[in-house]
């Protein structure tokens, strides 16, 4: 069907589509759980934010599932090294993720207020830690990972969870939280009405500024204090995956090097710059469905810059940097690549048909008059 080459370019787009939709769609989910306690204040002001996600947030979690089969089936370095060295991290964001269906079904299994509450702010904890965790970890990916290989390619990570969090990826973390807090505000926005939907401009526009100073100072800081990662010499792109074949040198600046060399691939910041700030001013002017579209633009173009600037590699190693993985020596065999490209043209379609057709039939805003009268909402 296609060389070993195009292969490896075309699955590296798709896990780069699967993670952008992941950052889109359950990134909603994840923002409107954040802002949960300070856009809701009486108890139906918080069953209209639960109702906002309720019917969706489970399909949206399927795109985390696909990405991490992606990296598996089509990166299995990648996914042995990440997965392990990242255990503690890993963890987290799972404890996140499964808090949140547990909070949002035992919020109602008791009347009580305090029972009420303190579920309430799990749901908070659930949207925070996976928010924080994610950003970090593209922190850490283009600071570098210390992990290495033995000549039996078998992985060794040598870091910590504290030392994932350090300065710059705190930084990466607070990112990913102000983005994802205008995605979930954007979302509310559409959904609800009243004065949960004004909370959630006004905090959405915050968080949209707010990205936009956030996305300048880490981009200066990846310039002039972030070693990126240079192959030196040349590698073979359709040659056989070893990690060990080849030299990899560090300098600062390194990681805006494609950009210079692929001018079309500034349009990622771009996205993300001009995103927020029409978000931003979509909410000011209480723009519901431009809001979320600008928004959506602008978390598409964070995810993208960040494989825009590492490409091609996947996880730089800090520790052995000729060790570090990319796209052209950390895939699955040609065959294998092939044949799950096959079941990705038939597959993918329907998943996005169906996904589509369901959001079609959940249109519609949910409104704290509906929740009084005890109209048909499970939450």
């Amino acid at each position: 069907m296609f060389d070993y080459m195009t292969l490896r370019l075309i699955w590296w787009a798709l896990l780069g589509v699967l993670l952008v939709g992941f950052a889109i769609l359950d990134g909603f989910d994840i923002g409107a759980a954040i802002l949960h306690p300070f856009v809701a204040r009486t108890d139906v002001q918080r069953r209209v934010t639960l109702n906002a996600i309720g019917p969706v947030w489970e399909g949206n979690q399927v795109w985390f599932i696909l990405g991490g089969g992606a990296v598996f089936a089509a990166w299995p370095p990648l996914y042995a090294v990440s997965f392990s060295g990242f255990y503690l991290a890993m963890l987290l964001v799972l404890i996140g993720l499964i808090l949140r269906p547990v909070a949002i079904t035992f919020r109602d299994k008791r009347p009580g207020s305090g029972w009420r509450e303190t579920w309430d702010w799990l749901f908070f904890v659930s949207g925070l830690v996976p928010a924080l965790i994610f950003g970090v970890a593209f922190g850490n990916l283009l600071e570098g990972v210390p992990f290495h290989f033995d000549q039996a390619l078998r992985a060794t990570y040598e870091g910590g969870l504290l030392g994932l969090l350090n300065p710059f990826a705190l930084l990466c973390g607070l990112v990913s939280v102000a983005m994802l807090i205008m995605q979930g505000a954007a979302w509310l926005s559409v959904k609800a009405e009243g004065e949960v939907a004004a909370r959630a401009r006004r905090f959405g526009a915050l968080a949209a500024i707010l990205l936009v100073l956030l996305i300048s100072v880490a981009g200066l800081w990846t310039l002039l204090g972030v070693e990126g990662y240079r192959i030196a010499g040349v590698i073979e792109h359709s040659g056989p995956s070893n990690p060990l074949a080849k030299t990899v040198t560090r300098e600062a600046g390194v990681w805006f090097d494609n950009y210079r060399a692929y001018p079309w691939m500034i349009a990622a910041p771009a996205a993300a710059y001009v995103g927020a700030l029409l978000a931003a001013l979509a909410f000011a002017l209480s723009g519901r469905t431009t809001a979320l579209l600008f928004s959506s633009l602008s978390v598409a173009g964070v995810a993208t810059m960040a494989g825009f600037s590492m490409f091609p590699f996947l996880l730089p190693s800090s520790s052995h940097p000729s060790q570090s993985l990319t796209v052209w020596d950390a895939s699955s065999s040609q065959a294998t690549l092939s044949l799950m490209l096959l079941a990705v043209i038939v597959f993918l379609p329907i998943v996005l048909a169906y996904t589509s057709w369901v959001y079609y039939v959940l249109r519609g805003a949910v409104s704290e008059a509906a929740i009084r009268r005890g109209d048909d909402y499970y939450y």
